[in-house]
């Protein structure tokens, strides 16, 4: 096992899991908190739409799917839905579906058609360079920076989004646009390296079992930057050890760990149940 961790590409893997999850997992609470789970999909899909329109033109990959990555992240920034019969998330899902078949539709005149499919939906991560690594860093710790200085304002406008309270939010919030910007820049990069479907999950998962297992916001972020921290950990040794593709192996980790924390919160609220049930039934015998 040490023999396997000491080889360079199985570090950078490592190195790059823990750089994605720690800032994923952090914007996830945020979005979780906002009840936008899709909006992750939607954005990596259409990074993705980027890059593939930038092959089918013969242009820059990187700077095209920036540039589709900031558009649809300040489009998405204006959705506010006040019909009660409508959901956020439904309008999401349109966009997400929609880049989903327009990426396909380009993929398919590639000549590299299915292996391009695959390695958008989960990455390469034991294919990541020096120099992927340092800039996802700089890029990160930029995004990171940015969250920890002006936390407060982050905060106060998802619990906004929470409490039902859109009505108190502009048309244009620049707090709002920046956090879809966050969101956007972040996942440029990460779904470049690891897949959009890897990416959600560290965006997702650590976030909604980290809720399960603490009340405090701040409870809730650090448990959920460790989750992902051992998700990409375990994701990358099973890879390794069983020969599976790393992006899926990272998705199965972090299912498993979701599996195993809400198996922990049946269990006690269960158990509170019975004890409940007791103390009742203690009472009712001393009331007879």
């Amino acid at each position: 096992m040490v023999e396997m961790f000491s080889q360079s590409f199985v570090m950078n893997a490592l190195v790059v899991s823990a750089i994605l999850g720690f800032l994923l997992s952090y914007l996830g609470v945020h979005v979780v908190g906002r009840g936008i789970v899709f909006v992750d999909l939607a954005l990596g899909q259409i990074s993705m739409l980027g890059v593939a329109f930038a092959n089918f033109i013969d242009g820059d990959p990187t700077i095209i799917s920036i540039a589709f990555t900031m558009v649809g992240a300040f489009l998405l920034s204006f959705i506010k839905v006040k019909d009660k019969r409508l959901k956020q998330e439904a309008i999401i899902g349109i966009v997400y579906a929609a880049a989903s078949a327009c990426t396909v539709l380009l993929i398919s005149k590639s000549p590299h058609g299915e292996s391009d499919i695959s390695e958008v939906l989960f990455g390469s991560v034991f294919t990541v360079t020096s120099e992927q690594i340092i800039s996802l860093a700089i890029v990160f710790g930029i995004i990171a920076a940015v969250h920890i200085i002006f936390r407060k304002k982050f905060f106060e406008l998802t619990e906004k989004f929470e409490n039902r309270e859109i009505d108190h939010v502009r048309v244009f919030d620049l707090w709002n646009f920046l956090f879809y910007l966050s969101i956007g820049l972040s996942i440029v990069f990460a779904v470049r390296i690891a897949g959009v479907i890897p990416v959600f999950s560290y965006l997702i998962v650590p976030p909604v079992s980290a809720i399960l297992l603490s009340r405090s916001t701040k409870g809730v972020v650090w448990t959920s930057m460790m989750m992902s921290a051992l998700g990409g950990f375990l994701g990358i040794y099973f890879s390794l050890q069983f020969d599976f593709p790393a992006g899926s192996s990272v998705v199965a980790m972090m299912g498993a760990i979701f599996f195993v924390v809400a198996l922990l919160k049946f269990t006690r609220f269960m158990n509170l149940r019975m004890a409940n049930d007791k103390r009742q039934e203690r009472s009712s015998r001393v009331v007879e």
